[in-house]
């Protein structure tokens, strides 16, 4: 029997957001998951949830083209791409003391990469007249840390891409979403979890708790599912009320 669900690519889904937004998608999709190194970490999601696995570095131009050529052939089709693959500094730094090659491998990964990789995706959905696109960038498009300003520059600069993409894709049907996740507990954040938590719960986050991957994988499925159809551009907060002003 021939499989008629849709499509999905997840970047960077063999840990954290992206493999819980994977294993979400896997209910309704056939995903297309990427890895760069951790083939072992892709072997257990695609055990899990039946994922097409693939390694892919972002930030590689011909990487890239590969994926969307992979897609094309096995599949024939694009339904949703989430552009969730992103980096840390290699070393937090003050911007004092920053370094030209931490920015540059982290804009190539978290900024040139998916921006690339959408105008890939974007033409084939073009054709198609249909798809989603979905950017998750962070709420450190706008927070400012001073030890990893690269990192906040590449989501500031995502974050403007999914204006640019929502604008442009418009009237080819082709639908783009912007989710800025908070405090996730993954990997990412291992060494300071505690510290996080008690921030949590003293205030810095409304909800009182981090946040989970499935927490960012449920407004995925929101989008995925066409329930925000109607408002393309539109930007989820996926953060426990971080983004929130209180006097």
């Amino acid at each position: 029997m021939t499989d008629s669900r849709p499509v999905a690519i997840v970047t960077g889904a063999s840990r954290g957001i992206g493999r819980g937004i994977a294993l979400e998608l896997a209910r309704t999709h056939r995903v297309i998951g990427t890895y760069r190194g951790r083939r072992d970490a892709a072997e257990s999601l695609q055990a899990e949830c039946g994922a097409d696995i693939v390694q892919c570095d972002i930030s590689s131009a011909a990487d890239r083209l590969a994926l969307i050529e992979h897609a094309r052939s096995r599949y024939g089709r694009l339904d949703l791409l989430v552009n969730n693959a992103g980096i840390a500094p290699r070393e937090r730094l003050d911007l004092l003391e920053a370094t030209e090659e931490i920015f540059d491998e982290v804009l190539a990964t978290n900024l040139k990469g998916p921006y690339f990789l959408t105008q890939l995706a974007a033409r084939w959905m073009a054709e198609q007249g249909a798809g989603r696109i979905v950017f998750v960038t962070s709420i450190s498009a706008y927070t400012a840390s001073l030890n990893r300003g690269e990192y906040c520059i590449s989501k500031a600069g995502l974050s403007m891409a999914v204006q640019l993409w929502a604008a442009r894709l418009a009237r080819h049907g082709v639908l783009v979403f912007e989710i800025r996740p908070g405090i996730i507990e993954t990997d990412m954040i291992e060494k300071v979890r505690q510290a996080y938590e008690e921030k949590a719960r003293s205030g810095l986050l409304p909800q009182g708790r981090l946040g989970t991957p499935a927490d960012v994988a449920r407004q995925v499925r929101a989008i995925a599912e066409g329930l925000l159809d109607y408002g393309t551009g539109t930007v989820l907060n996926a953060d426990g009320g971080f983004h929130l002003r209180t006097l």
